[in-house]
């Protein structure tokens, strides 16, 4: 969408995921639904809801969360309807009291100027909107005429304070400012500080910040519990490793997030090839406040089994250059080999740890760096 409206080059466009890079492009099983998609959206299709008149009760919530194509026929009906009833309405007083038919020098009618149903609509619309052109008026003739005029008024503004309320929540949603909030097409699991960790890249195109910005992890996958209950959406927690306690981060340049697998994590027992043959999705969880509307936002990834690369490492995006630091985005999700044990992190906690840990054969000693289509030649970094 950026890219269409000419704000940032098509080949510098990430659109929440990372770029294309020179590696096979992988598949979700067959017939293996995902739980949260790529862009974020959450694949659940509500059925059978047997209570609707709920959404009724919270009118204002339902008119924001309907499609703008539908918001706005609403928004234009409620003026419409409300104009024609009090239109009919004022017709209908103007009947009673016969000015529709009086026409004399001494006859004081209820409204002036009002001879049909469509002048009649036209008081209506100028009541409602505030708008007069000085030849229709109500007069003291009539108490109902009182009445009615203040309760129109009454209601059109409570139309105008529902529907343009709702308009102005629709416009000020921060669904769009997530757009600007990226994460790395895959995950990677390597050694970081001797230990094997779960990692993934974010970042955020804007220069204005997301304040306390956060994120969470969930790994969600298929569940037997020992009573052989069968939990088909278990969601398990993943703890990050952040030095001040808490999963709040400073987003201003690309950051990795580490999950450090230790015996507490649902990956720990988990290995390279457990990987490739186990159903389970990482969901991760990106939440701020926008810094200039001060609205919430949340941005939505989750990475499948055949998402996550064993024994890649991230290459470095920042640089240092005229005494700035300069972030490159086209090195945003690329990644190279790095030597990693295939086994799990729970055999190696068994055998020592890593530094007792004898590396599995076939494990390259040369990290090779994946790059994007239409990058220099391939850059190779011995290890």
């Amino acid at each position: 969408m950026l890219s269409r409206k000419g704000l940032i080059p098509e080949d510098y466009l990430l659109t929440r995921l990372a770029e294309d890079v020179l590696q096979p492009k992988f598949k979700a099983k067959a017939g293996k639904a995902r739980f949260v998609s790529k862009n974020g959206t959450c694949n659940v299709a509500h059925t059978n809801i047997r209570e609707q008149g709920r959404f009724l009760q919270d009118v204002f919530t339902t008119l924001v969360d309907l499609k703008w194509l539908h918001t706005l026929i609403i928004f234009t009906m409620s003026f419409l309807c409300s104009w024609l009833l009090f239109g009919m309405i004022w017709w209908l007083v103007a009947f009673a009291h016969g000015d529709l038919d009086q026409s004399g020098d001494d006859f004081i009618p209820c409204v002036t100027d009002i001879h049909s149903f469509s002048s009649a609509f036209l008081f209506s619309i100028e009541v409602q909107v505030t708008i007069g052109f000085g030849g229709r008026m109500i007069t003291e003739e009539c108490v109902s005429a009182i009445i009615i005029l203040i309760v129109q008024n009454i209601v059109g503004l409570v139309i105008n304070a529902i529907m343009l309320g709702c308009i102005f929540m629709k416009t000020a949603q921060a669904n769009r400012r997530a757009e600007t909030l990226i994460f790395s097409k895959h995950a990677v699991i390597s050694v970081r500080n001797n230990k094997l960790c779960f990692m993934v890249r974010i970042g955020d195109l804007r220069k204005s910040m997301i304040i306390s910005a956060t994120v969470r992890m969930q790994v969600v996958k298929r569940t037997t519990t020992e009573e052989g209950e069968v939990v088909p959406l278990d969601q398990l927690d993943i703890h990050m490793d952040n030095p001040v306690g808490t999963n709040g981060i400073f987003l201003v340049s690309p950051l990795i997030i580490c999950h450090i697998i230790d015996k507490h994590s649902p990956l720990y027992e988990l290995s390279a090839s457990d990987l490739l043959h186990q159903d389970i999705e990482v969901i991760v969880v990106l939440e701020g406040v926008v810094e200039t509307t001060g609205i919430t936002t949340q941005a939505r990834t989750s990475y499948v089994s055949e998402e996550i690369l064993w024994g890649q490492r991230f290459v470095p995006t920042v640089s240092e250059e005229d005494g700035m630091y300069a972030v490159d985005y086209s090195k945003f999700g690329n990644t190279m080999k790095v030597p990693t044990p295939c086994c799990s992190a729970k055999k190696l906690d068994e055998a020592g740890g890593i530094a007792r840990f004898k590396l599995t054969e076939g494990v390259t000693l040369r990290a090779s760096v994946r790059r994007r289509r239409g990058s220099a030649k391939e850059l190779h970094i011995k290890a």
